[in-house]
């Protein structure tokens, strides 16, 4: 397996780069604490000069508490961090305003004032004349690392001699291979763009099939198994509730259900934000670990957050830009209104909050905790970015404000490419997707009702006991985080005498049906039968249930089993056999609309062990329009339109083999996350990065 790159340069050297970001963050905090000092009541100030001396006591004091607070932090978890990350932060720039002669601060307030001003004054300013606004992240990182070479003496490596490999896998949530050409072209990605021109990466499609959700994508590429998920949640007769993949309880419950303990990450792997681990050695707010006692679990070693939360101004910089965030995010949907785009959904409430959050504060904190796992030497890492899915579910996969925040992206590939070239291990990058988005109203707006008012209407009982869910995916990595750091947890499972096996609740305590949505695929369960219900079966309880929801306005088909002639495909006007390759199409074949895949997807979804009695897929336009059972005007997690269309973007000299590809129409691709785990670890073992 051949390099894409040749010998690097000596990285223990201090570069141009480095002296202009030290220069960069002193001139920045500078300027910061003035502005701070003249608008924050409280401040004293007698010499302009004290505000630079200050600004170089804030840099003092960071490196001679950084040893100290990493002992502290050392036995603690990354709550501990924080809090000593935050007292640091506070005491130093109060030593500053005590110490220095012709400055001084009131009180604790004025400090804490004086902390935010100072914060925002330089995340504008960096802004302003175009720093990158992920750097300041890791700037002192990368410098600290030259230094710390320095003393160890450590010498740049000589031409040809061999380095310890490694591999960083990045996700990019959500982005389909057509949408990142098209932020490519539109010079939104220049790094993406400059790794191609150069010839060091490829990039090709991958097939996300049935169900294209983040859980079964993500248990698929770092486990290489995806069969326990049906869709983003879905009703388990054994547990008789709802399973629900970003509740942390659940999400280590699917885990367990399919890894062998060789996942992608397995041999010393790093995990950071990602559902399921990848039987990685150390993991950073992983869903399927967040409840976790022990070194490897929660949000993961206290320490690695140290950085983040100790560094001047670092945490209080990306707080105020998750602000701006939000204001930007009320902004473009008021403009959304005000243009009457269509298709479009409510932006509102708590989503404002999330998308600040996401997209500017955990961003930041998955940067800096990649970059420690980098400069550790960890030998695999993988981390999922979910910035431009969060938007492009409220927004539209296309539009303005989505594209605009694969900018934000490309920018973070730029940052850690900086961190890589003076890693210890001869880091090759990977950035894929774990499937696409597509555009449309919801099904709620077309049909005027619920999924589960529609099975209800159809069942004649529009008062059956129905649970259903369609919302919750954006709080993902939330909801990791607060129950790691709450002790929070989720619904416990009734377990029975021989404490391992669940035991079902009686029939008369479950809920006469259940609808799921995820993206345009719907699935629908009725639990007080203990088994997967026949059409046969289902006829005989409600005769027009599977023919009336195929002829709802935005169902494209329902596909249900038979007890004698397996699996059939029901559309508004006909019907195929799945499991009979022979039969002919009765009437008008329903799968046209989905391609040279719809066969095989549905045939392999609707056999999942825990898919439902019926499964729905909406209608797909020419255009690739698709309804989503779930208030999203961009969504995934059935087939049509780009939303299976993932792509895949490794070094050049790591070649797909032929033998995984699989003919998709008129290509040779991936198909199934299961093939690219595959694919990747081949690249690991070839590499010499597994045990």
């Amino acid at each position: 397996m051949a390099p894409t790159t040749g010998p690097r340069p000596p990285t223990w050297l201090p570069t141009l780069r480095d002296l202009g970001e030290s220069v960069l963050t002193l001139l920045t905090t500078a300027v910061g604490l003035g502005v701070a000092v003249a608008v924050v009541d409280g401040v004293r100030l007698s010499s302009p000069w004290a505000v630079v001396l200050a600004a170089g006591v804030v840099a003092a004091g960071d490196l001679l508490l950084r040893t100290p607070l990493r002992f502290l932090a050392r036995s603690g978890s990354a709550l501990v961090a924080l809090a000593l990350g935050l007292l640091a932060q506070v005491a130093v720039l109060w030593v500053a305003l005590s110490v220095v002669p012709g400055i001084g601060a009131e009180s604790l307030w004025t400090v804490l004032g004086v902390l935010v001003v100072s914060a925002i004054v330089m995340a504008v300013g960096r802004w302003i004349i175009g720093a990158g606004n992920s750097d300041y992240v890791v700037s002192d990182l990368v410098r600290r690392a030259r230094r710390q070479a320095r003393r160890e003496g450590v010498r740049a490596p000589a031409a040809g001699e061999p380095r310890s490999a490694g591999m960083l896998v990045v996700q990019l949530d959500g982005v389909a291979a057509p949408v990142l050409r098209e932020a490519i072209e539109a010079g939104l990605a220049p790094n993406v763009q400059r790794w191609m021109a150069a010839g060091t990466h490829t990039l090709e499609e991958w097939w996300a099939r049935i169900p294209s959700t983040t859980p079964a994508s993500q248990a698929g590429l770092l486990h290489g198994d995806s069969s326990q998920i049906p869709a983003f949640r879905w009703w388990d007769r054994d547990l008789g509730r709802l399973v629900v993949t970003n509740h942390p309880d659940d999400a280590a419950l699917v885990e367990r259900r399919l890894t062998t303990g060789k996942g992608l990450l397995a041999g010393g792997g790093t995990a950071v934000s990602t559902m399921f681990s990848g039987d990685a050695a150390t993991s950073f707010v992983v869903m399927s670990r967040s409840r976790t006692k022990g070194p490897d679990g929660g949000l993961g070693p206290g320490p690695a957050y140290l950085r983040f939360f100790a560094s001047p101004f670092v945490l209080a910089r990306a707080v105020s830009l998750s602000v701006g965030e939000m204001v930007k995010e009320l902004y473009q949907a008021h403009r959304q209104r005000v243009r009457g785009v269509e298709p479009r959904v409510s932006r509102a409430g708590w989503y404002v909050v999330l998308r600040g959050i996401t997209n500017v504060l955990l961003r930041d904190l998955n940067t800096s905790l990649v970059a420690e796992a980098l400069l550790r030497g960890s030998p695999t890492i993988y981390v999922d970015l979910v910035d431009y899915d969060e938007i492009a579910h409220h927004a539209g996969p296309t539009r303005p404000e989505s594209l605009r925040s694969l900018e934000g992206l490309d920018r973070v590939l730029g940052t850690v490419e900086r961190v890589v070239a003076v890693a210890p291990r001869d880091y090759e990058i990977v950035v894929l997707s774990d499937h696409g988005q597509a555009l449309g109203a919801t099904y709620e707006q077309v049909a005027g009702e619920t999924l589960l008012d529609s099975v209800r209407a159809l069942m004649a009982e529009p008062s059956a006991d129905g649970v259903t869910s369609d919302a919750g995916e954006e709080w993902g990595l939330l909801n990791a985080l607060v129950n790691s750091a709450l002790n929070l947890s989720h619904r416990p499972t009734v377990l029975g005498p021989d404490q391992g096996r669940p035991r079902r609740p009686p029939a008369d305590d479950l809920p006469d049906v259940v609808t799921v949505g995820s993206g345009n695929l719907g699935l629908v369960w009725f639990p007080q039968v203990p088994h997967r219900l026949t059409l046969e079966e289902l006829q005989g309880r409600w005769p027009g249930l599977v023919t009336g929801l195929a002829a709802r306005p935005g169902v494209g088909v329902v596909v249900v089993d038979t007890e004698a002639r397996g699996l059939v495909a029901v559309g508004p006007r006909g019907l195929v056999l799945l499991e009979q390759p022979g039969a002919p199409v009765e009437g008008e074949d329903p799968l046209l609309p989905y391609g040279p895949r719809g066969r095989p997807d549905l045939l392999r979804a609707a056999r999942l062990p825990h898919t439902g009695d019926l499964l729905l897929v909406s209608t797909v336009t020419d255009r690739g329009h698709i309804h989503a059972f779930e208030g999203q005007v961009g969504s995934h997690g059935g087939i049509g339109g780009a939303q299976n269309h993932a792509f895949l973007l490794h070094p050049a000299g790591w070649t797909v083999d032929d033998e995984l590809r699989e003919a998709v129409g008129d290509d040779e691709i991936l198909v199934g996350a299961e093939a690219v785990h595959e694919q990747l670890v081949r690249w690991a073992d070839a590499a010499g990065l597994r045990p």
